[in-house]
């Protein structure tokens, strides 16, 4: 309907009127004829092309036909007999309407919980990084501090009386991987609050879990906590959004990270991903904090279900969702002796591709 103008709907009511009335006129079937017009008119044009098309059946209906039939008088009954039918045509086309109008709704709401979702995972990233900033900057600091130190021992090294090239070189060089390294860590931070529909590529997810890792090392290395990986999904890349992935271990990480920082003894980290018979991934991450909260596990994925002083509670949920949008499934179960263990699946392809493809 959206396709037509006001002109051709209205046009079209007036068209389906005359169709109906050449049908009618030979086998004297007016009612059904009319009405069907009348539905016709009202699912393509609308309400105002329904209601016209009604009005003129309604006149030929009373004109051609009941006029036609009772000539030459004209009984109360027939009164009846239009009255009757301009009430069903009127109600025909009212409740097409209607259910039009529902649909339309249905469809908007539709398209605002799919906008509402991809802001609220925005909003989780976005919260995430506020999270992140401290040691990110601690992360970013490193090779910057070590960039000004090689830049002032090539000073140094050039300063002399004789200049010793072959230092001033690999101070130079050094200078350059620092640079690298902090140019790389900022990609990563400025991926993590890109907005939108979600990008789908090739994805090795034991190339994500490192990048994470590397994202997240200080902070571990902060409460001491040591990481430890098992990384054999098969070195098989799929078709995934790399960000939301990475989204998801940085969620995981960052929560066993926060579980283990408070606790006495052993505060250990311990991320395995694996492939199996099923044709998914397998990534687990294991802590030895806390543990899972009193409450059934289930409930920790529930939006706005925190333990944490200053959490959202939207860090889990989203997890889960971007999880279960590959095609997989996300759950928690305790660790032993004590801590917690997050894992979640990931359906891949059928083929393998060479990891340095």
């Amino acid at each position: 309907m959206n396709d037509l103008s006001r002109f051709q709907r209205y046009g079209l009511a007036i068209l389906c009127c005359a169709v109906a009335l050449a049908v009618a006129w030979p086998i004297d079937a007016p009612a059904s004829s009319f009405l069907l017009a009348v539905t016709v008119s009202s699912l393509v044009g609308g309400l105002g092309p329904g209601l016209l098309c009604a009005a003129l059946c309604a006149i030929a209906f009373d004109v051609l036909f009941l006029k036609r039939v009772f000539q030459p008088a004209f009984l109360p009954t027939d009164s009846l007999r239009i009255v009757v039918f301009l009430a069903t045509a009127l109600l025909v086309a009212g409740l097409l309407e209607m259910k039009r109008r529902a649909e339309e709704a249905g469809k908007r709401a539709e398209e605002d919980l799919r906008a509402a979702r991809e802001d609220l995972a925005h909003l989780s990233r976005v919260t995430a990084m506020a999270e992140l900033t401290a040691f990110i900057a601690h992360e970013v600091n490193q090779p910057i501090a070590a960039s000004v130190t090689n830049a002032n021992a090539c000073l140094r090294w050039l300063a002399g009386d004789t200049p010793n090239l072959e230092e001033a070189r690999e101070a130079t060089r050094s200078i350059v991987e620092a640079g690298t390294r902090a140019s790389e860590i900022i990609s990563r931070t400025r991926l993590f609050f890109k907005t939108g529909m979600p990008q789908r590529e090739l994805v090795d997810m034991d190339e994500v879990i490192d990048e994470t890792i590397v994202l997240l090392a200080s902070e571990a290395t902060r409460y001491g906590i040591s990481i430890r990986t098992s990384l054999a999904s098969g070195w098989q890349k799929f078709t995934a959004d790399r960000v939301q992935l990475q989204q998801v271990m940085v969620n995981l990480i960052a929560n066993s990270i926060d579980a283990m920082k408070d606790v006495d003894g052993a505060r250990e980290l311990a991320i395995a991903s694996e492939r199996t018979a099923g044709k998914e991934i397998l990534v687990s991450v294991s802590d030895t904090g806390v543990g899972l909260p009193p409450q059934p596990t289930a409930e920790i994925f529930d939006a706005f279900v925190t333990t944490k002083r200053h959490g959202t509670g939207l860090g889990l949920s989203i997890s889960r969702s971007i999880v279960q949008a590959h095609g997989g499934r996300l759950w928690a179960t305790p660790n032993t002796p004590r801590g917690a263990v997050l894992q979640f699946t990931l359906a891949i392809e059928d083929e393998p591709l060479d990891r340095h493809s």
